[in-house]
């Protein structure tokens, strides 16, 4: 078993008393910044500005041919407010909407998307806008990486777990049947716009899934952040903006801070796969249908933290705490039950492999967290049920 550097162990700042400034009709907006040289972006966080968004890409973006990839209760809801915003300043707007669901990332969806982009008359000079969740930000995203080697596109997430992990960072790609996410590139986006008014017409249990990659970020990098947000889960949940702006600014900033010193996951960036490792070993078993992303990362989470203790990584109690949270968040904490031997197939493909062994990340406790280069026998040892 080989250790590797852990990070995180960090007393943040109260999320809420963080910086912002004010946008039209008096309401807030805060910025995180994404530092990555000439590749650099800001996470914009605003309320009921979706049009000015609109206005905000072609000025960033300086194209005047868009396609906006999205899904359809997005498309029906959010993507006329968002075009007519485009088109306000003389933008070209092609919708194209594509199946919702994780199963939609695939080579074949990729594949109608490029023809898409031919029929739409799409040059060097157009650019991609994802608006909706993690789905259309990884395939259009990756989409973009790849059309005519590369073309600007821009993230507008409309979920918890788009807005908080899946817009910021570059990573974009589709799913294979063995794995997920095997396929990908790293591509920047232009700049990252959330809306958090979109949230609004999230069912409960898609509020819940995005929670997890928040509660993530926390459990890995920022015990002040986790002791903030753990009483105001339900606040958060309600959409309470006194909660829930200043908390998706905190996760955006730990993701912003830890992209910044490693791009393309080289070491620390691995930390934000903590409890990946079972969840796509789940999703994979479930062929993307059924569970969301967000719910089989709260399993796994529960997981690797219950195996970092067991592997004397984290204090006795870590695993008992975040279990609590997201039960709380209404999260899934048990897997599913099926062989140990089908687990550990899944497993085998993961792409965080070095060799026969995978970087699996482990809790140091509440946040902090590193990597151990762990064979997949260690990771489930023999006798482990699900």
């Amino acid at each position: 078993m080989k250790n590797e550097k852990r990070a995180g162990g960090r007393r943040g700042a109260d999320p809420s008393s963080g910086s912002s400034r004010l946008t039209g009709r008096g309401r807030m907006r805060r910025n995180v910044p994404v530092a990555l040289a000439e590749r650099s972006y800001e996470v914009e966080i605003g309320q009921d500005w979706l049009e000015t968004i609109g206005r905000r890409i072609v000025d960033r973006v300086g194209s005047d041919r868009f396609a906006l990839v999205t899904v359809p209760p997005v498309a029906r809801r959010h993507a006329p407010i968002l075009t007519r915003g485009l088109k306000a300043r003389g933008a070209h707007v092609r919708r194209i909407v594509v199946p919702d669901g994780d199963a939609t990332k695939n080579l074949t969806e990729l594949g109608k998307l490029y023809d898409r982009f031919l029929d739409a008359g799409m040059d060097r000079q157009s650019a991609v806008i994802s608006l909706g969740g993690g789905v259309v930000g990884d395939l259009g995203g990756f989409a973009a990486a790849t059309f005519l080697r590369g073309i600007s596109f821009v993230q507008v997430p409309t979920t918890v777990l788009a807005m908080v992990d899946a817009s910021i960072g570059g990573k974009t790609g589709v799913n294979l049947p063995r794995g997920k996410n095997l396929v990908g590139a790293f591509h920047q986006p232009r700049g990252v716009y959330l809306d958090v008014a979109t949230l609004r017409s999230l069912p409960p249990r898609q509020r819940s899934a995005g929670m997890a990659e928040l509660i993530k970020a926390a459990a890995i990098w920022d015990a002040g952040f986790f002791d903030w947000l753990e009483p105001r889960i339900e606040a958060f949940l309600r959409l309470d903006p006194k909660v829930v702006i200043p908390a998706l600014e905190r996760g955006c900033g730990i993701k912003a801070e830890i992209v910044a010193r490693d791009e393309r996951e080289g070491g620390l960036r691995r930390l934000l796969n903590f409890g990946h490792t079972l969840a796509h070993a789940i999703e994979a078993h479930a062929n993307f249908r059924g569970i969301l992303h967000g719910e089989a990362v709260a399993i796994g989470m529960v997981f690797a933290a219950e195996r970092s203790e067991a592997l004397g990584f984290a204090p006795a109690g870590t695993r008992s705490r975040l279990e609590s949270v997201l039960e709380r968040a209404g999260l899934p904490t048990r897997p599913p039950s099926r062989p140990r031997r089908a687990y550990l197939s899944a497993i085998a493909v993961d792409k965080k492999k070095e060799g026969s062994r995978i970087h699996f990340v482990v809790s140091r406790g509440i946040g902090r967290a590193q990597t151990a280069l762990l064979a997949p026998r260690e990771i489930l040892p023999p006798g482990w049920k699900a």
